[in-house]
Order: C-alpha cells, then structure tokens, then sequence
C-alpha cells in the first residue's frame, strides 16, 4: 500500500514539474513578444518590412492584426503645391433623374481638373475620361464610380480627391460636385449663358426629338445648355468632354460679371441658388478668392481632353469597356498635368 502511494506522488510531481515548465516557456515567449513590442514601439510608430522579413517580424504583424503593404508608387500621393491652385470639378446625374436609380445617380459624367498658377497667371482645365480604369479602394473599375464609392464610406469628395491627386500627379486643392437639375437651375438664375460654335451641332436622337444649334453665337437656357453638354449619341464623350468645357467656362464668364452692389438682390438671388445646388468642400470664407480666381483667368486658358488620340487606349475588361493608360501606368498623365501650366 506505501509503495503505492509512494508511485501516486511521484507520478504527481513529475506532472507538476511538467507543466511548471510548460507554463515558464509561455510567460518566457510572452515576454520576449511584450518586451519587443514595446520597444519598436518607442523607436518607431511605423514598422517597414520587405520581402526579406524575418519570423519575428512576420510575427509581431500577426499580433498587431495589421497588414503591411507597400505603396503603389503609381498612386503616391503629390505634396500640395504653394504656388498652384487645383479644382477637381464633377457632374453627376443626381437623384432627380428619372432613370437615377438604375443609371447610378452619383457616378460622374464629367470629370474634370481647372489648374491655375498664381506665379504666372497660367491656367488650365484637363478633362479625365469617365471610363479610365484605376483602382478604387480594394477592386479596380472605373473612375466615374470613385465619387459613389466614396460616398458610400461616408468620404465622397476627399476619397475622390485624393485619387485624382494620385493619377494626375497634382494636390487637389478643393472639389466641386453638381448634379443636371441643379445645372439647369444655376444657368437660368444667370439669364443663360453664351457660346460660339464654329459648325452647327445636331443629336437627332437621344433627348426625342432633333435638337440642333446653328452655327455663330447661340444664348442657351439652362435646359438647352444641359442638352448640349450632355449629348452623346451624335460623338463621343471626348467630343462631350470639350463640350462641357465650353459650357463651364461660359458660365464662369456670365458669374464673374455680377456686380453685387448695383443688383444686391440678383446677386444674392444667385449665391443662394449655387450653395444651395452644389457639394463643396469650398467654404464661405474661400468665395470671395475663388471669385478673384476666376476674373484673373482669361481667354487664353489651355484646355485638354485626355482621350484615344493622347494618353489612353481602348480595352474590354470583363465585358466591360474601358480606358486604360498608355504604358499601363499614369506617367504620361502625370506629366501631362506638369506640363500644361509651363
């Protein structure tokens, strides 16, 4: 009986010097994993790690539950510029629309980039194709949903902006956002804009009827203008990119013209009608030098329509049409938006 009693104790020690050790290697490990976590902690908030990565640094990313990426250097992000001013200005077909619902009410039909440089006087406006392929967050497609994407993580303008910064290569200063009723709104509270065409204009389809413009100087209404700007079926949308050109910039020169102390009432008639119809980041303390902005920008502003015969070229990517880079990456793009303003 003692002896059996004896092999019980020992069998019992001998688990408990088991699991003694057992416990001291765990408390070691945790330990060395703390003590070296606080450490890279203190030299650094930021920890690199390439393809050579050792165990411990494979380790320590686990525990921080982080995944390390490298940056994609054809979406490093550009330092803003002192001496440059960059507006990214959007049109979406808005919530209005009758067929808004299926036809995506936020992607953007137009896309385009006014540049300005305060040293020279120089200015610029670039437009970016509604089918150029990049990547949005965590899948590629194209650029016209970056808007909506954004918007859906609660960070429309700045998602947008800060990938139009990464493609172009140029700080996005501010963003601008319009849909087509607020547009036709904002030209009839201006009396209509003025445009000049060098042929006469037709789209004998898309709005049911023919709508054509003669040849000379046309005064358009704020659906008419609307029209113009977004017809599609008679060209393509480079042609409709210099189109809506031609209509911002027709606006601009009618906005410009207000004098606020000879007609208050119009001119606050008309303030009203632009804050109340279009998404800004501009606040109400940046008017006043986005109005000087734009009586300093004369006719001699470049415009450019990135397209086919530039910097893109044509594809299908999963059924889709598409427009991706010339040299599948945004080099020349970037360069283009360096260039323009010299």
């Amino acid at each position: 009986m003692d002896y059996q009693i004896d092999f019980n104790q020992h069998l019992y020690e001998k688990k408990k010097r088991r699991w003694r050790g057992v416990l001291f290697l765990g408390l070691a490990a945790l330990g060395v994993i703390v003590y070296g976590s606080i450490r890279l902690g203190m030299a650094s908030n930021k920890i690199e790690v390439d393809n050579s990565q050792n165990l411990w640094g494979r380790l320590t990313g686990i525990l921080q539950n982080k995944e390390v990426k490298k940056e994609d250097p054809n979406y490093a992000m550009p330092a803003e510029e002192k001496d440059r001013v960059d507006i990214l200005i959007m049109g979406i077909r808005g919530d209005n629309e009758p067929d808004s619902e299926t036809a995506g009410p936020h992607l953007t039909d137009t896309i385009m980039v006014f540049s300005y440089d305060k040293q020279t006087g120089k200015s610029a406006v670039i437009s970016i194709p509604r089918d150029l392929y990049v990547k949005i967050y965590d899948k590629e497609e194209k650029i016209n949903a970056a808007y909506s994407e954004g918007m859906a993580r609660g960070e429309g303008l700045d998602f947008t902006k800060r990938l139009i910064s990464q493609i172009s290569g140029v700080y996005i200063d501010h963003a601008l956002v319009i849909d087509f009723s607020s547009f036709e709104k904002i030209i009839d509270s201006v009396g209509g804009i003025d445009i000049v065409l060098d042929q006469p204009f037709t789209e004998k389809t898309q709005w049911g009827y023919e709508f054509s413009l003669p040849a000379g100087k046309n005064h358009l209404d704020g659906k008419n203008a609307l029209y113009y700007a977004r017809s599609r079926f008679s060209s393509n949308d480079f042609d409709r990119a210099r189109r809506q050109q031609q209509i911002i910039f027709a606006l601009k020169d009618k906005l410009v013209k207000i004098n606020l102390f000879s007609d208050p009432i119009k001119a606050f008639d008309i303030f009203k009608t632009l804050r109340n119809n279009i998404t800004t980041d501009i606040g109400l303390w940046d008017i006043k030098g986005m109005m000087d902005l734009a009586n300093k920008v004369n006719g001699n502003t470049k415009h450019y329509v990135i397209s086919t015969d530039n910097l893109t070229y044509e594809s299908h990517i999963k059924g889709s049409y598409v427009l991706l880079p010339k040299g599948d990456n945004f080099n020349g793009i970037k360069q283009e938006f360096q260039d323009i303003l010299k």
